[in-house]
C-alpha cells in the first residue's frame, strides 16, 4: 500500500482534510443567516451527499493519522522531522471551510457583539440581539440550548470576540475566518509548548497531528485549543524555571475557560519543590502562582468592562444534558428509578463526581511533589480526570489534557489510548454540529478497534526519567 511510508500518509491525510472541506459546503454547521453567497444551507440531497463526503474523508485523516503514528513509534527510516509539514497538509484544507462539527463559533460572535452593543453578557444569552443589532445573523445560528444561556467563558476571550465583531461589523463570514485565524494561532503556541518539552514528532502527532484537534479547533473553531495552548506555554515556562510569567500564561487560559485553573495547582508543584519543600515551600506553592493569576483574572475582568460575572456562570453549561457526561447519565438514570423528579437525584451524583474528580487532582498534585509523576503527565491525567466526571462532556473536552499527556507522553500507554479515544470521538458529532445515534455506533465501532489494537500491540515508554524527589 502506498500510504505505507510517511509522504504516503502525509498525502492521504491531506486529501482526507480536503473531502472533509468540500463535503462541509453542504453539510457543516452552515449559518441560518449571513452565509451568502459562501455558506449557504443546501437541500437534502446535498446534504447528504456532503455529509457522505465528509465522513470518508474524517476516515481517511483517521487512518493516515494512525499510520504515521505507528511509523513514529516504530522509528521507521525517513520518519523523523516531517511533523510540522504534514501538519500544515492536513490543517490546510480546513482554513476556509465552514464551521464543521459544531455551530459554538456563532456564539462566540454573538458574545462579542454582545459587549460591543453593551449587553451583560454574563445576565442573558445571545438572545437578546434584536435584527439590528451587531451579530444578530450569528445569533440566529446559535444552537437552541444555548440561545439563552449566559456567557460561561471568561473575559479574555470575550474581548478577542469582540475584537472580531468589531473588525468584521458582526459579518458572519469574516468573523468566523477572523476567530479561525485565532483557532490556528492556539495550535501554532501547543506545538511551540509541547516542542519545548522535547518529545519530537510523536508528541506533535498526538498533540496537534491529532484528527479531534484539527477537527474541532481548526474546523469547529472551538476556544478550547486557545485554552490548551495558554495552559501548555505555562506549565513550560514554569518547568524552565519562569514560574511567574508560567502563571500569567495559565491566568489567561482561565480567562478563556476555567478548567485551565487546574494548572495551577502543578505549577505550585513546581514551586514548591524549588523553595525546598517542607511547610514553607508548600504555602508558596498553594498561593504564590494564584497569587498572580488571580491579578490577571481581575486585570482582563476590568479591562473588558464585563465585570466579575463569569464568576457565576461557570455552571451554567452543566444544566444541559450531554450524553457523554458518565455521572450525569448515571444520576438521570438513578434519579428515574429512585424518585418522581430525577433532578435533585442528577445533581447529588453530578456533585459526588466533581468531588472525586478534585480527589483524584489532589493525589496527582501530590504524587508530582513527591517525585512519582512528571508534573506536567500529573496536569494532564488530572484534566482528563476532570472531563471524565464532569457534569457536561463534550467530545473535544478531552482535548485539554491529551496535549499535556502528549507532551512529556505519547508513548506511554496513556498515550496509546487517547490516541483510540481521539480516533474514536471525532466521530460523535456531525459535520453539521449534530450528533445521532449513528455517530454514537461510530464511535463504539473505533473504541472496539481500538481496544483490539492496544491488547496486540504495547508501545515502550519513552518518558525521560522523572525528577528528583522532594525534599522531606
Amino acid at each position: 500500500m502506498w500510504a505505507v511510508n510517511a509522504s504516503g500518509c502525509r498525502w492521504l491525510g491531506a486529501g482526507g482534510a480536503l473531502a472533509v472541506t468540500a463535503g462541509g459546503y453542504a453539510a457543516g454547521a452552515l449559518p441560518v443567516l449571513g452565509g451568502d453567497p459562501l455558506w449557504t444551507p443546501r437541500a437534502t440531497g446535498p446534504q447528504t451527499a456532503g455529509a457522505v463526503l465528509a465522513a470518508l474523508g474524517l476516515t481517511l485523516l483517521v487512518l493516515a493519522w494512525w499510520r504515521y503514528g505507528v511509523l513514529l513509534a516504530r522509528g521507521a527510516a525517513g520518519i523523523a522531522g516531517g511533523a510540522l509539514g504534514t501538519l500544515a497538509a492536513w490543517a490546510g484544507p480546513l482554513l476556509l471551510a465552514p464551521p464543521l462539527h459544531s455551530a459554538d463559533v456563532y456564539s462566540y460572535i454573538a458574545q462579542g457583539a454582545m459587549v460591543l452593543e453593551g449587553h451583560d453578557v454574563y445576565g442573558a444569552g445571545p438572545s437578546v440581539l434584536g435584527p439590528g443589532d451587531l451579530g444578530a445573523d450569528a445569533a440566529a445560528s446559535v444552537g437552541g440550548n444555548w440561545t439563552d444561556t449566559p456567557a460561561p467563558y471568561g473575559p479574555a476571550f470575550l474581548l478577542l470576540a469582540e475584537a472580531a465583531v468589531r473588525l468584521t461589523g458582526g459579518s458572519v463570514v469574516p468573523a468566523v475566518l477572523l476567530l479561525r485565524l485565532l483557532a490556528v494561532g492556539s495550535v501554532a503556541l501547543i506545538v511551540w509548548a509541547v516542542r519545548g518539552f522535547g518529545r519530537g514528532d510523536g508528541a506533535l502527532w498526538l498533540a496537534a497531528l491529532n484528527p479531534l484537534l484539527l477537527v474541532h479547533v481548526v474546523g469547529g473553531v472551538h476556544n478550547d485549543g486557545l485554552t490548551a495552548g495558554l495552559m501548555l506555554a505555562g506549565l513550560l515556562l514554569a518547568v524552565r524555571g519562569r514560574w511567574v510569567w508560567g502563571s500569567v500564561l495559565v491566568g489567561c487560559a482561565v480567562m478563556v475557560k476555567s478548567p485551565a485553573a487546574v494548572a495551577l495547582l502543578f505549577i505550585g508543584v513546581l514551586v514548591a519543590r524549588r523553595a525546598g519543600g517542607g511547610a514553607r515551600g508548600i504555602a508558596k506553592g498553594l498561593v504564590l502562582p494564584g497569587a498572580v493569576a488571580g491579578a490577571v483574572a481581575a486585570g482582563a475582568s476590568l479591562l473588558a468592562g464585563t465585570g466579575f460575572g463569569w464568576l457565576g456562570t461557570q455552571s451554567v453549561a452543566g444544566a444541559i444534558h450531554t450524553p457523554l457526561s458518565l455521572t450525569s447519565d448515571l444520576g438521570l438514570a438513578l434519579g428515574t428509578l429512585l424518585a418522581d423528579d430525577p433532578g435533585p437525584v442528577k445533581a447529588v451524583v453530578q456533585r459526588l463526581g466533581l468531588l472525586a474528580a478534585a480527589a483524584l487532582i489532589a493525589a496527582l498534585a501530590w504524587r508530582a511533589y513527591r517525585g512519582r509523576i512528571d508534573p506536567v503527565l500529573g496536569l494532564g491525567l488530572s484534566l482528563l480526570a476532570l472531563v471524565a466526571l464532569s457534569p457536561m462532556v463534550q467530545p473535544w473536552y478531552p482535548l485539554w489534557g491529551t496535549v499535556a499527556v502528549a507532551a512529556v507522553a505519547w508513548h506511554s500507554r496513556a498515550g496509546q489510548v487517547l490516541a483510540v479515544l481521539s480516533a474514536a470521538l471525532v466521530y460523535e458529532t456531525q459535520p453539521s454540529g449534530h450528533t445521532p445515534w449513528y455517530g454514537f455506533a461510530a464511535a463504539g465501532l473505533v473504541l472496539a478497534l481500538g481496544a483490539v489494537w492496544l491488547r496486540r500491540e504495547r508501545w515502550p515508554s519513552a518518558r525521560a526519567p522523572l525528577p528528583e524527589k522532594a525534599p522531606a
